[in-house]
């Protein structure tokens, strides 16, 4: 299998890349990256002489389809997305650009090679949040955006369904909850509560701290994802009429200020160190998805939270470091 990854220098397609790469080292890999500040090239370095690498963005169908016909590409993975919730406060406008336009056109390109398969990372975010005692969300609940950013992927959704039932292209869609690991860009919530931590500054967390969150460790969520590549049935399943739909997720939750103090004590810091901060608007409360049908097909999670909690530690530290 030839493979399109867009946004393969970010912190999930970046992992994915190096770990498919490793598993399936007959397969042609091309990255196409636009390389805006949340994307890192150099995370590739290990693999670059034998991946190929463009440098442009999803938003121009004729690229991604020169790419797609000049190496025989079998399936696009798509990361390539804005994804800072706060961001996408400040201005939506990047994130239209890229969630919505830039879906529609690896839609056209779809269009255009009917054979291709289209493999769209989403999130959980476009369920909106839930109270304590609501059940995880299914793959048949409503979608109900708080943020510019949920309510772009959310758009992206809907076109990638659409298109299925419209002209037939062969598309899944995956929902994860919250990921956590190396590469993770340093805004995220448990990298920022380290490189405060790390300075021994206060360590901002939004209100009272007690949102939850399911965190995914990265790699098992790239597992999930390569399995679903895998399976062809997932891309063109005719009893799914309204598009293809995975959830995935660790089951395994979290406030917000337990996180902190877990990475507070890895560091050996004070807990004082936290400084509760005024509450962002729109702040979702918390976020569970149900995961049973991936699960069905013999995927589930197998790193710990504390296991990937001190890999990402021992990452950022060595990493922050180097850059002193």
């Amino acid at each position: 299998m030839n493979i399109l990854v867009t946004g393969g220098c970010g912190f999930i397609g970046s992992h994915f890349v190096l770990r498919h790469r490793a598993k399936h080292p007959e397969d042609t890999i091309v990255v196409l990256d636009k390389l805006t500040y949340a994307a890192d090239r150099s995370l590739l370095a290990p693999i670059e002489q034998d991946i190929v690498f463009f440098k442009g963005d999803i938003t121009e169908a004729s690229i991604v389809s020169h790419l797609v016909d000049d190496h025989a590409v079998d399936a696009i993975v798509n990361f390539a997305a804005e994804t800072h919730v706060d961001r996408s406060i400040e201005n939506p406008i990047p994130f239209i650009h890229t969630n919505i336009l830039g879906v529609q056109s690896l839609i056209e390109v779809c269009k255009l090679h009917p054979t291709l398969r289209f493999l769209h990372i989403s999130t959980d975010e476009v369920y909106g949040d839930i109270d304590d005692d609501d059940p995880p969300r299914t793959v048949a609940s409503c979608l109900i955006p708080s943020s510019p950013y949920a309510a772009s992927k959310a758009a992206g959704d809907l076109l990638i369904i659409a298109a299925m039932r419209t002209y037939g292209i062969k598309a899944c869609i995956t929902r994860c909850t919250n990921n956590y690991g190396p590469h993770q860009a340093l805004e995220k919530f448990i990298p920022t509560v380290f490189r405060h931590a790390l300075k021994d500054e206060p360590v901002p967390v939004y209100g009272e701290g007690k949102n939850k969150r399911d965190w995914l460790y990265v790699t098992d969520h790239c597992d999930a994802l390569e399995l679903l590549l895998h399976t062809s049935w997932a891309f063109n399943d005719p009893v799914i009429k309204s598009g293809h739909l995975f959830n995935i997720s660790a089951n395994d939750e979290r406030q917000n200020i337990a996180v902190a103090t877990m990475i507070l004590d890895l560091l050996g810091k004070p807990r004082s160190l936290i400084s509760f901060v005024k509450d962002r608007p729109g702040h979702d409360w918390r976020y569970a998805l149900d995961s049973s049908l991936i699960r069905k097909l013999g995927w589930k999670p197998t790193v710990s939270f504390m296991d990937g909690l001190q890999n990402t530690v021992e990452w950022y530290k060595k990493r922050l470091e180097v850059r002193r």
